[in-house]
């Protein structure tokens, strides 16, 4: 798999790059767009990538200044770019945005069913979403759209994203800053050939606000890029059950989140295949810095994970089998390599201050461990653990919450298999380190656990699982030396012993 992705990864970006090599520029100022940030622009800037597509194709550039506009269409062929200083800004009044009857949301920049589309320059797309959703509430108030306010939010579909490209070939989007959307922030779905190189995401404006969501595509590259989100930084979804994404090499990024930083799922109806993650850092981060969830009867299958440092996030990694939305499918997770990994855990919330924090939930429990946790009938099957190191910072108090490790206990933990997929879900669990059910052929290889004060629990606790490999399994708790660190409960290890 490995050496494929590489090959692949050069492919894209051959494919990636030629997109504007031989573009014509044509500037925005010569179609009467105005940089004043007060003129709306939309029909001026439509009628501009119209003309761009119809007559051969090329560059819409913006130069300095801020272009103010509501929902816009790029059109096969053409590539916004934005100079140095050049802003891109949505309109404050929601109803200068177009819900696609195609896809049923709401954007700010759209591009469905083209071909040879990008997105380039220094420049900034500032979705102005704050603003832009606390009128949409207004107009919610007062009758004028209609809407649950769930939450006191409007709907994501009642909310435009910044950017969302539905079916399209050869995507190229690189350089610049994307910010402030209302809802998701850059949205890929069903798309093919896609290179993002070089952006920088400040997505927190409001709530819902996803860094990256790339839906059922094949063959992209995600890279060099900072993401900051207050909901899933990376995230890989999969909404339609007859497609799958494919062929994805994400690599030499930084993220951070309220929610997750790299997220499989959810939601994964198709599914996930032949992924590869490389040099990903992520800090601050609320939930897991790696989630990889089979719950919606796809399929999650040869993925690997190499390099990742992870620095004041409540969770390293958490892989989940489920049954949410499956229907008649049956989800499967299955070959995954996680290699080269180092986090600290921190005691207290760790995006504390932002804007939006991830919610105070799913209490009381201690500081949960990582964990890999299937179903009796949807084992996960064939994951490698290999040179990972996890610093946890104890303190687990068993007054505050408490989960024995006697068969009885272990087996009355709830299965859960209807929930939403998150680490804490279970509430508290018997270890502070690994917890691992329902698993089959799982090896931990050159695993080192450190935790810097005492925990009531051990550091590993495996429940169901067969063919479980322990090699070079390191555990560090200060003043506990007589402890009984490994707790297996109806588990083989590897040779049936």
């Amino acid at each position: 798999m490995i050496n494929y992705v590489k090959q692949l990864q050069i492919l894209i970006l051959a494919l990636g790059l030629s997109i504007p090599l031989f573009a014509k520029d044509y500037p925005a100022a010569s179609f009467g767009a105005k940089n004043d940030g007060v003129t709306l622009n939309t029909s001026v800037i439509q009628s501009a990538i119209d003309f761009i597509s119809e007559n051969g194709g090329g560059r819409l550039v913006f130069a300095p200044g801020v272009y103010l506009a509501g929902s816009l269409y790029i059109k096969s062929d053409v590539t916004l770019h934005l100079e140095e200083g050049a802003e891109l800004k949505g309109s404050a009044n929601p109803f200068d945005y177009v819900q696609d009857k195609h896809i049923g949301w709401m954007s700010f920049i759209f591009s469905v069913k083209q071909k040879n589309i990008g997105i380039t320059g220094p420049g900034v797309i500032n979705g102005n979403g704050f603003t832009v959703a606390t009128n949409m509430v207004s107009y919610i108030q007062r009758g004028l759209v209609t809407d649950a306010l769930s939450y006191d939010r409007p709907d994501a579909a009642n909310r435009p994203t910044n950017i969302y490209f539905r079916e399209c070939e050869k995507v190229l989007v690189a350089e610049g800053t994307q910010k402030d959307p209302a809802c998701w922030n850059f949205v890929v779905d069903q798309c093919t050939d896609v290179m993002i190189d070089r952006i920088k995401i400040d997505s927190k404006a409001y709530w819902n606000n996803d860094g990256i969501d790339i839906v059922d595509c094949e063959r992209v590259v995600i890279k060099d890029s900072y993401i900051d989100a207050s909901d899933d930084a990376i995230c890989f979804k999969s909404h339609d059950a007859s497609k799958i994404g494919q062929d994805v090499v994400v690599d030499n990024c930084t993220v951070r989140s309220s929610a997750s930083g790299l997220k499989f799922g959810t939601v994964n109806r198709g599914g996930f295949r032949n992924f590869k993650i490389t040099n990903l850092k992520v800090i601050d981060t609320y939930r897991s810095a790696i989630t990889i969830q089979a719950v919606d009867g796809g399929l999650v299958e040869n993925i690997l994970i190499d390099g990742v440092k992870s620095y004041n996030t409540w969770n390293a990694i958490y892989l989940r089998m489920g049954d949410r939305w499956s229907g008649d499918k049956t989800s499967t997770l299955n070959n995954v390599v996680i290699r080269n990994v180092y986090a600290e855990i921190p005691f207290d919330k760790p995006d504390a201050g932002y804007r939006y924090e991830g919610p105070v939930e799913d209490l009381p429990r201690n500081i949960s461990p990582s964990s890999i946790v299937g179903l009796p009938d949807w084992r996960i099957k064939n994951v490698v653990l290999s040179n990972i190191e996890i610093v946890y910072p104890g303190g687990s108090n068993p007054h505050y919450a408490k989960r024995g490790t006697s068969k009885q206990e272990l087996e009355s933990i709830p299965e859960m298999h209807q929930a939403y997929p998150e680490f804490s879900q279970f509430k508290e669990l018997p270890a502070w380190g690994f917890y691992v059910r329902h698993a089959d052929n799982i090896t931990f290889d050159n695993v080192k656990l450190k935790i810097k004060g005492s925990d009531y629990r051990p550091a590993i606790v495996i429940d169901d699982a067969k063919d479980i490999d322990l090699k070079n399994v390191s555990i560090e708790e200060p003043g506990n030396k007589n402890k009984k660190e490994i707790i297996m409960n109806n588990t083989t290890k590897k040779g049936g012993k």
